[in-house]
């Protein structure tokens, strides 16, 4: 059995709801990705160009610092969570996949969003992370429950 890891940025909170049930399901470790400054609601405003999220996401370069690192050197499986912004990860997502050696490893995007799909997240993650298996991922709602979401992680623990 595979060892993994839930990792998860979460701005409003769903995002870390879904990722506890998953952590739970599977029985995974968890790690929050915490940016080294919280978003608030003005930063979250995407009808705002001038909004904090809208000039990151707007920026392919742009990398939000984080506050805490984990050791991600004991998991095979890192399940990665994150809502979707701009139909891809939002930027602290890239600086996350940038921090760490992946070598040999299976990542597994989980989403969560009010409709968009996953979008280009897995070809984007891919792109950033050398040596590791990049899975396609899914999108979930909030409200999914632990059993199917068990059954969706089977395949990779």
């Amino acid at each position: 059995m595979a060892k993994a890891l839930v990792a998860y940025f979460s701005a409003s909170g769903v995002t870390a709801g879904l990722a506890k049930k998953l952590a739970s399901s599977i029985g995974a470790d968890i790690f929050e990705i915490v940016p080294l400054k919280r978003y608030n609601a003005a930063d979250l405003d995407y009808r705002d160009a001038s909004s904090r999220s809208s000039i990151e996401m707007n920026d392919r370069t742009c990398r939000p610092e984080i506050s805490t690192k984990t050791d991600i050197s004991p998991y095979d499986v890192i399940f990665l969570g994150f809502p979707i912004w701009w139909f891809r990860e939002p930027s602290i997502i890239d600086t996350f996949v940038e921090s760490y050696d992946f070598t040999g490893k299976t990542i597994v995007p989980f989403a969560t969003s009010g409709g968009t799909d996953i979008g280009s997240s897995r070809k984007n993650i891919g792109e950033l992370v050398k040596g590791a298996k990049v899975e396609e991922g899914k999108r979930f709602s909030a409200e999914i429950p632990e059993n199917k979401l068990k059954e969706w992680a089977s395949s990779w623990i």
